[in-house]
């Protein structure tokens, strides 16, 4: 049974991969179903349609994020979710360099100024392990680097790695989201070596300074770009020296382009990644009892959507050149 207060939302997106995001800070939202209420927004038909939901919470004495996938499932992390929280949460901290958690994490995040004029952007560091519970094909201490995955593609080489959230990557020649699509499908099927599922993505090295990525993400599918994925990509192929360490990488996607920064250090791995985080309107939404949304939208940021849009039709052209 929905509820019928309103709550305030916010439509935004980090390089095209669309989000509803609510202050929950602000709002309470106790007693109401999280999950289903995440289903019910991100339904492209019933609801506003999004590739999740996030969410502003306080924690401890500070903030976090909370997102929700579509299937209503909760990630642990979320690459470009998290550059639009940290910009909802920019009103409440006013800082320029600040943490926000998420899945039991602390992330370093910073406001990079503009991405390009008009165009808001953010940086997390994201801590990255080469083992994790989460990979039950390798053991204690192993890393599974440039290995093939047979039941998966007998072809491709993969390397495995954890952001708060478990990925597997691979480089190819080409992108085929046909093949990528059935890579993410097959995961599925796969618990003994994926327990808790993993986003799969496939990436171009374009020069040593450039790649592109797509992905497959676990409980969405395939979406215009994930700020993880793209982090772990850029990190595998630094790793396999395709590409620069302590280097800015421009990391292209189907929805436009963020920064990758990869910092191997003897202390532990981490990547830096760098995006807009763009607003596009905010109203008010309600939950229907048959599960559909009402909502209203109040305000439209009609700069930011043009300015993202010029910017992302330019990376088109850009990797079509290519």
């Amino acid at each position: 049974m929905g509820m019928a207060t309103e709550l305030r939302f916010i439509k935004c997106h980090g390089s095209g991969n669309d989000f509803v995001m609510i202050d929950a800070v602000e709002q309470s939202l106790q007693g109401r179903d999280i999950a289903a209420l995440s289903r019910d927004v991100c339904d492209r038909e019933k609801g506003i349609g999004a590739d999740g939901l996030l969410l502003l919470v306080r924690q401890d004495k500070g903030y976090a994020m909370r997102m929700f996938n579509p299937d209503g499932s909760e990630a642990e992390m979320c690459g470009n979710g998290i550059r639009c929280v940290a910009r909802l949460a920019q009103n409440y901290i006013n800082e320029q360099h600040f943490t926000l958690g998420s899945g039991g994490r602390i992330f370093r995040i910073s406001a990079d100024g503009d991405l390009r004029e008009g165009i808001k952007a953010f940086g997390v560091e994201i801590p990255i392990a080469l083992n994790s519970r989460d990979f039950a094909m390798i053991g204690d201490g192993e890393q599974w680097r440039e290995q093939t995955i047979v039941e998966l593609d007998p072809n491709l080489r993969f390397t495995a790695l954890n952001l708060g959230n478990p990925h597997i990557v691979a480089r190819c020649e080409k992108i085929n989201l046909a093949l990528l699509e059935s890579l993410g499908e097959k995961v599925k099927h796969l618990p003994s070596h994926f327990p808790n599922g993993v986003n799969v993505s496939l990436y171009e090295v374009l020069s040593e300074e450039k790649i592109f990525v797509a992905t497959y993400e676990r409980g969405a599918g395939i979406t215009l770009s994930c700020g993880t994925a793209m982090t772990a990509s850029t990190t595998a192929a630094a790793l396999a020296g395709y590409i620069r360490s302590n280097h800015p990488i421009e990391v292209c996607n189907r929805g436009g382009r963020v920064v990758c920064e990869v910092h191997p250090r003897e202390d532990g791995l981490s990547t830096r990644l760098s995006g807009n985080a763009t607003y596009e309107y905010a109203g008010t939404l309600a939950e229907e009892a048959d599960g559909r949304i009402k909502f209203d939208i109040e305000e439209i940021f009609a700069a930011e959507i043009n300015a993202y849009e010029e910017f992302a039709a330019e990376v088109k052209r850009e990797i079509c050149a290519e």
